[in-house]
């Protein structure tokens, strides 16, 4: 008889008993201008939520961090948001956040070098530490080394690092880069993916494309 594998339960916040550290995103959010897609998880250093690691998120400017699936953040990993940018066509002191008059100086949002949503993709791995700056898309399957800050995209299935981060190198070749980001396996009913999980770890390409189509 084929053993049945549940796995955990991706609406639960703390996945593994005992354990207040290591979180599950999407079940904790609680502000509208995040996504996250089920099992992504993060790890705290000292119990604080991932909303917490969301810096200068403000409804009023409308960006968004959007998140994949079985995505994992790293301890102390920060998203810089669009809300931390100051007026570069002058001084860019805000005199505005401090009010007593200095209010009537707020800029516009046209003022503002805004860069848009920040984008990470399906089973990303962000490293302790890192940095991720406004406006960045990191692609699918891409790695993020440990206290690294990232200010330009990354592309699916690439290494990088430092500061700011570069490339490091192509974890795999562009044709089967290509090949999995059709494949898409963490789009897979879940009974698929717990039912071939070693070749989803071990990137099986025969299996993969398989049970992509339908088969097993």
């Amino acid at each position: 008889m084929t053993e049945i594998i549940k796995g955990p339960d991706p609406n639960q916040i703390y996945p593994i008993a005992g354990n207040k550290n290591v979180q599950f995103i999407k079940p904790l959010l609680t502000k509208k201008n995040i996504e996250a897609g089920e099992y992504t998880y993060y790890e705290s250093k000292n119990g604080e939520s991932f909303e917490d690691q969301v810096l200068y998120l403000y409804e009023l400017i409308g960006d968004r961090l959007i998140i994949g699936k079985f995505s994992s953040i790293g301890p102390g990993v920060t998203f810089i948001m669009n809300g931390a940018n100051h007026r570069m066509d002058g001084s860019t002191y805000p005199f505005n956040i401090f009010g007593n008059g200095w209010e009537k100086h707020t800029p516009s949002l046209d003022m503002l070098p805004l860069k848009g949503d920040t984008i990470i993709g399906n089973d990303v791995w962000i490293g302790m530490d890192a940095m991720i700056m406004p406006g960045v898309t990191i692609g699918d399957g891409a790695i993020i080394g440990a206290g690294s800050i990232v200010a330009k995209d990354v592309e699916p299935y690439t290494i990088v690092g430092g500061n700011s981060a570069n490339q490091i190198k192509k974890r795999f070749s562009e044709s089967k880069i290509k090949e999995l980001l059709q494949i898409r396996w963490w789009d897979l009913d879940i009974q698929v993916i717990n039912n071939h999980m070693d070749a989803i770890l071990g990137l099986d390409m025969e299996v993969l494309r398989k049970v992509s189509k339908g088969g097993y």
